[in-house]
């Protein structure tokens, strides 16, 4: 009986473990893609700040 038990929990658990490991999957890549949408987006604003500086200060 108790081996039944054992198969029966396992089978669940696991399911509910991959589950688990499938949605940090999902979440870390879902991290990274914003963490590079925002070192361009920085990339975009530093770079137009520092021409608007040079221009003020050329003329």
């Amino acid at each position: 009986m108790n081996v039944l038990q054992n198969l029966l929990f396992c089978v669940p658990k696991a399911a509910v473990l991959h589950g688990k490991s499938v949605g940090f999957a999902l979440q870390n890549s879902r991290f990274r893609n914003v963490k590079t949408q925002l070192s361009v987006f920085n990339g975009i604003i530093f770079t137009k700040q520092t021409c608007r500086t040079l221009k003020t200060e050329c003329i």
